[in-house]
């Protein structure tokens, strides 16, 4: 077995940057006061995750987001999978879908957030952003 060959990127041979989705810097939250705040402002509830979002009404155009799961969802393996899968989820889908100048906390559901599929966990982030901006 050959390995794989690596990329030649001389003479203007490299990839084309994938300019398909708006520019959005992603933060993370990792104040109590920030997850607060979030937790007063509008809610989205779906089978997989609970979404809160709220307008920080300042300058700053990046999106933050922020991740939790309660103990109701397992021991420690259980709640660090559930976080994994929410994580991977934001990334895929806030560059494009979140709101500039939002902080969104997504909350694991027990049983669910770690088990569901991953296409379904994407459905339902999009879904959760959809209502919270009032569209349905």
């Amino acid at each position: 077995m050959t390995p794989p060959e690596a990329p030649d990127n001389k003479a203007g041979n490299a990839p084309p940057a994938d300019s398909s989705c708006p520019r959005v810097t992603l933060n993370v939250m990792r104040k109590r006061a920030e997850f607060l705040a979030a937790a007063r402002a509008k809610r989205q509830g779906t089978k997989t995750m609970m979404v809160q979002g709220r307008d920080r009404r300042d300058d700053d155009p990046g999106v933050r987001v922020g991740f939790t799961c309660s103990k109701k969802v397992g021991n420690a393996v259980a709640r660090n999978r559930a976080k994994r899968r929410l994580r991977a989820v934001a990334r895929e889908i806030l560059p494009a879908s979140g709101q500039p100048g939002w902080d969104y906390v997504l909350i694991g559901r027990a049983g669910e957030t770690g088990q569901r599929p991953f296409d379904e966990l994407r459905r339902d982030l999009s879904f959760a952003l959809d209502r919270l901006r009032g569209r349905e």
